[in-house]
């Protein structure tokens, strides 16, 4: 730890380039909730003082762009510690250049994709670090990177564990309770509104639902959607066996459309074998909090369906 502090500047390898960074930054702005999870569980969100993301909405705010103290205490929300004068800097693909400029970050903190925008503009304000999900090694490599900078590798490390210890401890449950005897495949489906729905290939749900010990009844779908899953047709879906799983996982809180899949031939069809999941509140879909949570969740869920 000690060395690590010495250091006064880091270079950092990213998929948006390659960045020099001060070590052990302090005053952070994190684009997206993905970020953000990744700075909770590092024990940091007291050095946010700049938030964006997608799931955050203006009802969520006061006049001065703070998010409201009963807000902050809200599902993914309040699985840290945020600085409560923290300012809303905008959404992930529209951040406000000019209120992100005035907080004088020393670190810019985003997720990021094929085609996203504004790196330039954000890098010329402070060093800017973004990660795709759609990478190998999201979120484990990218998470023990940003760790390093804030001399914080022990502490990741430690996460990473526990993360893992969750998902060997909850898989053995599912094994004791024969869950792999009734369901050794697994799908995890996405619906859209107007009747596209989506299966989660590579992120989302699935790889934490492998790890658990189910196969994915899909192996070797494209993945062309940001690298995480690909639209999947009803004919795919009516041909699925009775051995597999199926979680449908909304890309939003969005009740009517998981109601138009559930009263769809599709849903009819497999309605003795789904298992609707929905994100807590503000939630990302990906990281260390979100895999430990959601391995609770789904084998609670899954046991409970099982009997």
């Amino acid at each position: 730890m000690a060395a690590a502090q010495s250091v006064t500047t880091f270079t950092v390898k990213h998929d948006e380039g390659t960045t020099r960074v001060k070590a052990n930054p302090q005053r952070l702005v994190v684009l997206d909730e993905e970020m953000l999870g990744w700075v909770y569980a590092l024990g940091l969100g007291s050095r946010v003082v700049g938030l964006g993301g997608p799931r955050v909405q203006p009802a969520d705010l006061t006049a001065t762009g703070t998010l409201k103290p009963d807000r902050a205490k809200v599902g993914f929300l309040g699985r840290g510690t945020l600085n409560p004068a923290a300012k809303f800097v905008g959404t992930w693909t529209a951040p406000n250049l000019e209120t992100i400029a005035a907080l004088k970050p020393d670190l810019i903190l985003r997720s990021t994709w094929a085609g996203n925008q504004n790196y330039d503009n954000l890098s010329k304000i402070a060093p800017t670090i973004g990660y795709a999900e759609a990478q190998p090694g999201y979120w484990r490599d990218s998470f023990r990177a940003v760790a390093r900078v804030f001399g914080r590798q022990e502490q990741a490390e430690q996460v990473i564990k526990q993360v893992a210890e969750t998902n060997r401890v909850n898989g053995r449950k599912l094994l004791a309770a024969g869950v792999f005897a009734k369901y050794p495949k697994v799908v995890v489906v996405s619906p859209f509104p107007g009747g596209t729905n989506y299966v989660n290939s590579a992120k989302r749900l699935i790889d934490d639902l492998k790890v658990l010990g189910f196969k994915d009844a899909l192996t070797g779908r494209a993945k062309t959607t940001l690298g995480v899953g690909s639209v999947i047709s009803d004919e795919v879906l009516l041909g699925l066996d009775k051995q597999t799983l199926v979680v449908l996982l909304p890309p939003g809180q969005d009740e009517a459309t998981m109601k138009a899949f559930l009263s769809s031939a599709v849903g009819q069809r497999l309605k003795d074998q789904i298992l609707a999941y929905e994100m807590e509140p503000y939630s990302p879909w990906t990281g260390p909090l979100v895999s430990m949570k959601t391995s609770h969740d789904l084998t609670s869920l899954i046991l409970n369906k099982a009997k």
